[in-house]
């Protein structure tokens, strides 16, 4: 009976313990479980956390590398015709007609400006009159004087008498050349009523209008020839020093945005202005690319000196307040790099870079503003090109 019991609760207790044993099993079993799950949602997260795989090609991208660097004393000024004339009036009278006005077209001797001419083709009438008296005067004097010669060869007159009508005779002839200079004068101040233009080119301002009285002297139209413009600037007197005949110049003008316009010094004016304390450089266009319209605003650099320097594009620059940064691509990611820019070339609009990247680094030429630090990179496979797909086609057949 004894024996029974022994072995009635030995098998109750291993019942237990691999109840137990069992129980644990589950247990550890649900743990793993639970933690892999844990560990996939985790790992879920990241990746829905982490930015998206850039693909890039070869245009997305430049590399650093050093260029030229030109630099040199600021030219402002404007752009003025080479040709160009201030008509004005060389009779005192009035405006009769205005045959041109702004912008118009005129070829050399075209008429622009009437000036009334009647009180001086009197005048011209009056001295043509005056110089056929004169003449007829002078031809009574000259037959007079023949006549009293005659008569001293013969005795019949005295010297005093010959020599009063040689006086006459000079008087009337004297008198003649003078009354034909002032008809000459009345036939150029008549034909000074009309003003002509000195040249081809553009009427650049009327002003005068019908009726107005113009006196000796007053202007009366601008003539300009669109052709000839040049850029008229001013440099500081502590910086002529930079500047020769020949060196190059870029500039802007205003009314052409994004328009570089190139061309060279010509000439340096010897002095400096009294007032600015400035110098007056000429600048030549080096093509045929220019404005037709005088007196637009100007300013540039004259390339007096180069240098080699690392240059970025305003494209690949991306400012934040008063900083400069670039995306560049380490290894196979992004990395945003602050800069120390420089000055800027006037020629290409890019960058001077005196800190942040160096040559050979690989810079995004047109940054996002949704690249992220650390975002992978990856260049796009290249096109297949269809001569690359006809010999894929060959290779097939065969």
């Amino acid at each position: 009976m004894l024996r029974q019991t022994i072995l009635v609760v030995a098998i109750t207790s291993a019942v237990g313990v691999l109840s137990a044993c069992t129980d644990a099993a589950s247990e550890t079993k649900n743990a793993s479980a639970s933690a892999s799950a844990s560990a996939k949602t985790t790992a879920k997260n990241e990746n829905k956390d982490a930015p998206a795989k850039l693909i890039i090609a070869n245009e997305d991208i430049l590399n650093m590398q050093s260029n030229a660097l030109a630099s040199g004393p600021v030219v402002t000024g404007s752009i003025q015709p080479e040709r160009k004339a201030d008509l004005r009036a060389e009779v005192s009278t009035v405006v009769l007609q205005v045959l041109k006005e702004n912008g118009e077209a005129v070829k050399r001797g075209d008429v622009i400006v009437r000036l009334d001419e009647t009180s001086i083709r009197d005048n011209l009438n009056s001295a043509n009159d005056a110089a056929r008296n004169a003449s007829l005067a002078l031809d009574q004097a000259e037959r007079n004087f023949q006549r009293l010669k005659t008569l001293r060869a013969s005795g019949m007159t005295s010297m005093q008498a010959l020599d009063d009508a040689e006086v006459r005779k000079n008087a009337a002839q004297s008198e003649v050349s003078a009354a034909k200079a002032r008809a000459a004068q009345a036939q150029q101040q008549l034909q000074r009523t009309v003003v002509r233009a000195p040249f081809d080119g553009v009427v650049s301002e009327r002003k005068v209008s019908p009726g107005d009285t113009a006196l000796a002297g007053k202007e009366l139209v601008k003539v300009i020839d669109p052709n000839s413009m040049r850029f008229v600037g001013r440099v500081s007197a502590d910086k002529i020093g930079m500047v020769k005949p020949g060196q190059n110049v870029s500039f802007r003008i205003n009314g052409y945005a994004g328009q570089e316009f190139r061309g060279k010094v010509t000439r340096l004016d010897p002095a400096a202005n009294d007032v600015t304390r400035q110098v007056e450089v000429l600048v030549a266009f080096s093509d045929s690319k220019q404005p037709r319209v005088s007196g637009l605003y100007a300013e540039g650099n004259i390339e007096a000196e180069s240098v080699s320097a690392l240059m970025l594009p305003e494209t690949a620059i991306v400012r934040s307040g008063d900083k400069s940064f670039a995306w560049k691509i380490q290894g196979k990611t992004l990395s945003k790099v602050e800069l120390a820019l420089g000055s800027r070339d006037v020629r290409t609009g890019n960058y001077e870079v005196r800190r942040g990247v160096v040559a050979g680094d690989v810079i995004m030429r047109n940054p996002s503003s949704n690249f992220k630090e650390g975002q992978v990179v990856e260049m796009a496979a290249a096109p297949v090109t269809k001569t690359a797909m006809a010999a894929t086609a060959i290779a097939m057949g065969n």
